[in-house]
């Protein structure tokens, strides 16, 4: 079988190559794995100290006076009910004075509630428009409840 000298040379050619290529892999590999580990002197850190949890501290903390402080007691503030109340949707109606409000009370998750539904104990849906709502108490005051501003 004849060949001619510019295939067998293509041949060794590539085999070389090859043979290159594996070798510098083995190289590379080799020194990642072997060469790059160097022992550092590390000195163990210093133990720490924890100390015992003081309640009065963690109460003035969570936003509480403690009892034996002896200052004046600041009662804890009473959330009104516009602050209990987030409107995050409105379905009005044009004319016929009926729509729905979507609203979340306490950071629950939002819902729907038509005008004339109670939302809470003695709190009703009075009316919806335009971007805002308005819902009456018990004891007949109002709060209206307005749309977060839109984002441009």
């Amino acid at each position: 079988m004849l060949r001619s000298s510019s295939a067998t040379w293509t041949a060794r050619g590539a085999t070389f190559a090859l043979w290159a290529l594996a070798a510098a892999s083995a190289v590379y590999w080799g020194l990642k794995v072997g060469g790059g580990s160097r022992l550092l002197d590390l000195a163990a850190p210093p133990a720490r100290t924890v100390e015992p949890a003081n309640p009065d501290v963690i109460a003035r903390l969570l936003g509480s006076a403690p009892a034996a402080a002896g200052g004046p007691v600041v009662a804890a503030p009473v959330a009104t009910l516009a602050s209990r109340l987030q409107l995050l949707g409105v379905a009005a109606g044009t004319h016929s004075g009926r729509g729905a409000a979507v609203i979340s009370i306490d950071g629950k998750p939002a819902r729907p509630y038509r005008v004339g539904a109670f939302l809470d104990e003695g709190v009703v849906l009075q009316s919806v428009r335009g971007r805002e709502a308005t819902v009456m108490q018990a004891d007949g005051t109002t709060v209206t409840l307005e749309l977060p501003a839109l984002r441009k």
